[in-house]
């Protein structure tokens, strides 16, 4: 006589690589679909440099470097920096007021694969962003640059702008849906204008001076700048600085996102 022997199914699961390069690709085809916020992201860096750059492109600092590639490399760190506080930090705090991470809390779908593939979604339309500015930058302002310093601007503004994904995840996970907008600009714009990316800091108040060496965003644009205008500290001084406010930044976002997790699913 056989006795059956009850098994549990089992379900293959795709490895975690396939898992992130499908999410990765649904999130560009949310941007695609929904393409405000990307053709804001391009335009406005262009627009500002059209109304900041272009007059005073061909112009000479007294170092002899160009003030037209000073205004390119800080409004393309603006752009880049902008995609990260606001994509992912306003895009999170969106899925989580539609309940999204409830539906993939039931899928195989891990939680940190949303996360990378919303950075990695940011991080296309930042390279866009950059690509999109100097071109205008280059036929409009006459903007020169070699190939290797141009690929340098690109991986430095990529890289030196981690820590502030930090802050985008922060304010994603730390703030509501009607919040997250109003935190984000009351935190990033101030932090740009003090740093200098819009304003030379010599054109500032002193106390902004005073405090600016402490923000994320100053050391952000000292390393953009590094190599193409005279930068006040070095290129050491500012990778360490972008790496203590990378581990604040991260180390506030993963309190946030461990609270809100504990929240929903404890």
């Amino acid at each position: 006589m056989s006795t059956a022997i009850a098994s549990t199914p089992t379900f293959d699961v795709a490895p975690a690589w396939r898992i992130v390069l499908a999410q990765i690709k649904a999130t560009l085809i949310g941007y695609w679909r929904l393409p405000t916020f990307v053709i804001f992201s391009m335009a406005l860096p262009v627009m500002f440099f059209l109304f900041f750059g272009l007059p005073y492109a061909h112009d000479k600092l007294p170092d002899g470097s160009s003030v037209g590639v000073l205004v390119m490399a800080n409004l393309a760190a603006y752009g880049v920096s902008s995609i990260l506080v606001f994509n992912v930090g306003i895009g999170r705090a969106q899925s989580r007021a539609q309940k999204i991470d409830l539906l993939q809390r039931a899928t195989p779908l891990p939680g940190w694969a949303v996360i990378a593939a919303d950075t990695a979604g940011a991080l296309v339309l930042a390279v866009i962003s950059v690509v999109v500015l100097s071109v205008f930058a280059v036929l409009a302002g006459g903007i020169s640059l070699g190939f290797g310093d141009w690929v340098l601007l690109v991986v430095r503004l990529i890289l030196g702008a981690l820590p502030l994904l930090g802050l985008g995840l922060a304010i994603g996970y730390g703030t509501g849906v009607n919040a997250a907008p109003a935190v984000a600009n009351l935190i990033y714009l101030p932090l740009s204008f003090a740093s200098g990316l819009f304003i030379p800091l010599q054109q500032l108040p002193k106390f902004i001076q005073q405090i600016a060496p402490y923000l994320p965003t100053y050391h952000y644009g000292q390393l953009v700048r590094h190599g193409l205008t005279p930068t006040d500290e070095s290129l050491g001084t500012a990778v360490l600085w972008l790496i203590v406010w990378g581990v604040i930044l991260f180390g506030i976002a993963i309190r946030a996102y461990r609270s809100d997790v504990a929240r929903k699913f404890s």
